[in-house]
């Protein structure tokens, strides 16, 4: 079976750069994955953040379409539960008019930012407040024009009405976010670079496919979502990984929150009355020189079952992420050492 390799960047913003430096990575990035042959390229949404600059996924998603020529480009992902379905639909349902067969729409579960960007962010919304399954559910009608009869908007379309939808993917880090695309009928991304636990991946894995529901002739997909440094030597990169750490956040309702630092945790508190506590490991990241890292991908590839791997290149500086990409690409155009 064969490898796709894919993109993930969240545009981070290194130090002394401006958020536009960060963007202009961004696309630069999408510009050289195009030409080196990585299948999809995808953007992230994070709110008030210093360290992230993307915000807005799909306005960047335009952008990008408008810079590039093949590559697909989506979203990894848009944080429904802050939003209408139907204006998602309709944002990327635009996207897909302007970029026929191009466009991805990936679906986060996870806020996206601390507890007052999330307030901001669904101000006024409580009224018509969703469980994230509904509103999942909505969403792919309006995608395909199929809001069923018993629907109070039934007969409303999310124009336009591309010929080729964007395709939808649920993103997760558990067994439950696994079950949820299972029912739903979409693809799904299991999100190690988040959580690395190998059997919770393994587990969310047979799951999703054990229960996957078709609403026609689609068959269950997985992918995996990973984090990885690559350098010119092991030793590099080993240097490199040294130290870094993932921290979560586990609230006392049974909701876990993943942060970048301990900083991020202790800001967190103060933004929130809910009870929680931190937990601290070191952070789920493959790294070694080209050779290393191809080896642990396709391992990766054959414990799990999936074709396609999306990565996260996780090293400061824009130069050496570009390196990293490229000698990934190097690696897999090799034959095997």
């Amino acid at each position: 079976m064969g490898l796709k390799l894919s993109i993930l960047d969240q545009s981070p913003i290194g130090e002394r750069e401006t958020a536009e430096e960060a963007f202009r990575h961004t696309v630069e990035l999408a510009k050289k994955a195009e030409q080196l042959g990585y299948y999809r390229f995808w953007v992230s949404e994070h709110h008030d953040s210093e360290a992230l600059a993307g915000s807005s996924p799909e306005v960047l998603i335009a952008y990008l379409l408008a810079h590039t020529e093949r590559i697909r480009i989506g979203s990894g992902g848009v944080m429904l539960q802050h939003y209408s379905p139907y204006k998602v639909a309709e944002n990327f349902n635009v996207l897909s008019s302007l970029a026929p067969g191009r466009v991805d729409l990936g679906i986060g579960r996870a806020p996206g930012g601390l507890p007052r960007s999330t307030k901001a962010l669904q101000q006024g919304s409580g009224q018509y407040a969703q469980p994230l399954e509904a509103k999942l559910a909505e969403l792919e009608q309006y995608l395909h024009h199929r809001l069923p009869e018993e629907h109070p908007l039934h007969g409303v379309k999310a124009a336009p009405l591309p010929q080729k939808p964007p395709e939808l993917y649920l993103l997760g880090t558990s067994i439950s976010s696994a079950q949820l695309a299972a029912r739903s009928g979409v693809p799904y991304v299991f999100a190690r670079f988040i959580n690395g636990d190998e059997h919770i991946a393994e587990q969310a894995l047979l799951e999703y496919r054990s229960q996957f529901t078709s609403r026609g002739s689609e068959q269950p997909q997985a992918l995996m979502a990973v984090s990885a440094i690559v350098t010119e030597s092991d030793a590099e990169a080993e240097a490199l990984a040294a130290g870094s750490k993932h921290v979560k956040i586990h609230l006392e309702s049974g909701r876990t929150i993943n942060v970048k630092s301990l900083e991020a945790a202790e800001e967190y508190g103060r933004q929130t009355d809910e009870k929680f506590t931190v937990e601290v490991k070191d952070a789920p990241i493959i790294y070694g020189s080209k050779h290393t890292v191809r080896r642990q991908l396709q391992e990766l590839q054959q414990r799990h079952g999936i074709d396609e791997l999306i990565v996260v290149v996780s090293m400061k500086g824009f130069a050496a992420r570009l390196r990293a990409y490229e000698l990934l690409q190097e690696a897999f155009a090799e034959q095997p050492v």
